[in-house]
């Protein structure tokens, strides 16, 4: 069984800033913010969060499909994905545009702030769904807004279950855009910043909301773990401790590939994010979204 992965493929710049950037940033000047944070380290790798989904699900034993779009300057990207068994036949390459763009700053408090530039992911909604039968599961991560909203249209008119995970892409959307998202989807994922503006612009709360067609919603809470809401009644499932705190960048992407694994297995919900909880604990202590390994006997898959 063949899973869809839909969202961005980027190259993510990442630097450290060794402080805290709740110090360099004065509240009562806010209104004229202008602050320049000395990061001595810097690197680049591959990022965005379908490629780091599909990384993770690969690695787990999945059979992830990517329905993206690179730019020009996108074939080493291609030929990493290629090379790591990951089906590129839905990745469309636009000529005429760089690669999305990530600059990610990371402090002492792994607190993070980004910068994005969309680049090729503007003609993300050119592709449509792969032609192949063995796609049984997708999700809908960020991406050019008319890309999530034609995805959503064509996995709800093909019958394919999907996870709704609009991530930073959420602003994006007004409350009829998210009404018409949650009725398609068949589950909801959500970090507990993104879920209070979810249900925000929704106009209901939490227990509201999964008092629906939905068969989960779950909200990822860092190392708090996350929790699940299942018609109305909430379960939390406990973070768990990682050996080394090294990068979140990519931690909750790895997580998705762990409930579409569970999912994949007709998992329970609980048993599905405890994995992500674990998997999660994993990637955290290494650089980079799509550097961590994947010992499946420890993880208890």
């Amino acid at each position: 069984m063949a899973c869809l992965v839909s969202g961005s493929l980027a190259f993510d710049t990442i630097t450290v800033f060794p402080g805290r950037f709740a110090d360099q940033i004065l509240p009562e000047q806010l209104h004229i913010l202008n602050v320049s944070f000395l990061v001595p380290t810097l690197r680049r790798e591959f990022g965005g969060c379908a490629g780091n989904i599909a990384y993770t699900l690969k690695l787990l034993g999945g059979e992830p499909v990517l329905l993206a779009a690179l730019g020009n300057d996108g074939q080493d990207y291609l030929a990493r994905l290629r090379g790591l068994g990951i089906s590129t036949e839905g990745v469309l390459v636009s000529p005429d545009t760089y690669t999305a763009q990530c600059f990610i700053t990371t402090d002492a408090a792994n607190n993070q702030i980004t910068a994005f530039h969309p680049g090729a992911m503007m003609h993300a909604h050119e592709a449509g769904l792969p032609s192949r039968d063995d796609i049984r599961l997708a999700i809908i991560g960020p991406d050019g807004r008319d890309a999530m909203i034609r995805r959503a249209a064509d996995l709800a008119a093909a019958g394919i279950p999907f996870v709704f995970d609009p991530g930073q892409g959420l602003p994006m959307f007004d409350g009829d855009d998210l009404r018409r998202f949650i009725s398609q989807a068949t589950w909801v994922a959500v970090n507990d910043y993104e879920a209070k503006m979810l249900v925000e612009r929704v106009g209901t709360d939490l227990a509201g909301l999964s008092r629906s067609h939905l068969k989960g919603l779950i909200v990822t809470l860092g190392d708090q773990g996350c929790e699940i809401w299942e018609q109305g009644e909430r379960t939390h499932v406990p973070g768990v401790q990682a050996e080394a705190i090294v990068d979140p960048t990519g931690c909750g992407d790895a997580f998705r590939a762990a409930l579409l694994y569970g999912l994949e297995r007709e998992w329970p919900l609980v048993d599905c994010v405890a994995l992500g909880n674990r998997v999660g604990a994993v990637k955290i202590a290494y650089s980079g979204p799509q550097n961590h390994p994947v010992d499946r006997v420890a993880l208890g898959v």
